[in-house]
């Protein structure tokens, strides 16, 4: 008997820093999403599909679930929201370090949902067995309609289970994308995103909060790929800041996401990286839907 094709979306939901591209990159066995120890690094819902002959799972990596203070925000909240509407099969990340009633409002919404749940408690290395046990009981009475899985995202541990019972709750349908995808996003998004991983890793307090990056020039040819990359920040304070003394933190910035790219692409890269200044642009809703965030 000829196999049929199974497809789905697989939506990766929860608070800030529980762990979620982390795992998002390991179920995808790529460097999807990037990673820092900040909170609100995945600002988009970003997709990573697996193909295989007869099955493709879309999963996608979404921003923590948090209480808007600025327009910005509120667009990174419809994109997790977004997530319960059209899964298949919902991982709902949780930690051994946050407290259970963290966001209720979006608790409320999972509750709600009749997809299959598998609730995955995260960095379980970092706490005991009866600690544990104890989680996993509260986490029973909150989401009983879940599969409880404790895992440990950094260290591999249960990945691989996750990804069987994920192939298991896979629904019998045909492919959603091209079965040599491995996302929806183009390559200049993931040009931005190792540029803005590289800005969060390297100035401290409001600046990683305050930029965006702009890929202005994307062309490619047989031996390099040229890129000019424009980093949005809102007050003359922080440009000086990002360029820093004779240019000197700019260049280490760019150096550092050179390297990335290059890895990416599989190819040289030249870089060129400008900083301009849009006042409170994070509350400007022109500004936002020109840098791909949804506004409803």
């Amino acid at each position: 008997m000829e196999k049929k094709h199974k497809s789905g979306f697989v939506n990766i939901v929860g608070n800030p820093n529980v762990g979620k591209s982390t795992l998002m990159n390991r179920l995808v066995g790529e460097r999807i999403s990037i990673i820092t120890s900040k909170a609100q690094t995945t600002r988009h819902r970003i997709m990573g599909i697996v193909n295989t002959e007869d099955m493709q799972i879309v999963y996608s990596d979404t921003p923590g679930v948090l209480r808007p203070n600025y327009k910005l925000q509120e667009s990174m909240l419809n994109f997790s929201e977004s997530a319960l509407d059209d899964a298949d099969v919902l991982l709902y990340v949780t930690d051994v370090i946050e407290t259970i009633d963290k966001n209720e409002e979006f608790l409320q919404q999972v509750q709600k949902e009749k997809c299959p749940i598998l609730l995955l408690i995260n960095k379980i290395d970092m706490t005991d067995q009866p600690k544990l046990e104890a989680l996993v009981q509260e986490w029973k009475t909150i989401l009983p309609q879940a599969e409880i899985i404790p895992i440990s995202a950094l260290s591999n541990f249960n990945v691989d289970y996750v990804k069987q019972r994920v192939e298991e709750l896979m629904p019998e349908s045909p492919p959603y994308f091209e079965k040599d995808a491995l996302t929806d996003k183009p390559a200049r998004f993931f040009v931005t995103e190792i540029i803005r991983e590289k800005i969060l890793l390297y100035y401290q307090k409001e600046i990683p909060y305050a930029v965006e990056v702009v890929v202005e020039l994307f062309k490619e040819d047989d031996e390099m790929i040229h890129i000019k990359a424009l980093i949005i920040c809102e007050r003359d304070s922080q440009k000086g800041i990002i360029i820093g003394h004779r240019g000197q933190a700019l260049k280490k910035v760019g150096a550092m996401a050179r390297k990335d790219i290059e890895r990416f692409f599989e190819k040289k890269v030249f870089l060129e990286m400008f900083v301009k200044v849009e006042k409170d642009w994070r509350n400007r809703d022109n500004m936002l839907r020109a840098f791909g965030y949804r506004l409803e």
